[in-house]
């Protein structure tokens, strides 16, 4: 023998049911499906063109790297080509190959305009 109370058992509404309007029918979770359909598919869209922006970016730095590197090496180039005119030999060769001649010793001028040291002309460079 079993022993019952008296009361019925109540049965509980499924949870579904009572969150969805509409007592859960397909109908009223098609704009709900859309709607995370619409934004997952906008979410990875704006996810792909960032991507594809920062590839973008990664190419023109790495073509901006390239010509750094090339202006660099010419700019070492022509910096070696200043020192080597620059040097004391070669000016006193590329002197004397336009016709100038080494100086005696420095006359000045004095503020008051007379002359301080011993002015003489250039010896001839022939």
């Amino acid at each position: 023998m079993t022993r019952t109370t008296g009361r019925t058992p109540r049965t509980r509404p499924p949870v579904i049911g009572r969150l969805v309007p509409g007592g859960g029918s397909t109908a009223a979770r098609t704009p709900f499906v859309l709607l995370v359909v619409v934004l997952l598919g906008s979410g990875l869209l704006t996810l792909l063109l960032l991507n594809a922006a920062v590839n973008e970016g990664s190419f023109e730095l790495g073509k901006l790297r390239q010509e750094t590197r090339e202006l660099t090496d010419e700019e070492q180039g022509l910096q070696q080509d200043v020192d080597s005119f620059s040097a004391p030999g070669a000016l006193d060769r590329r002197a004397r190959e336009l016709g100038m001649v080494p100086g005696d010793v420095p006359v000045f001028l004095r503020p008051d305009g007379t002359v301080l040291g011993e002015p003489s002309p250039a010896p001839d460079a022939r």
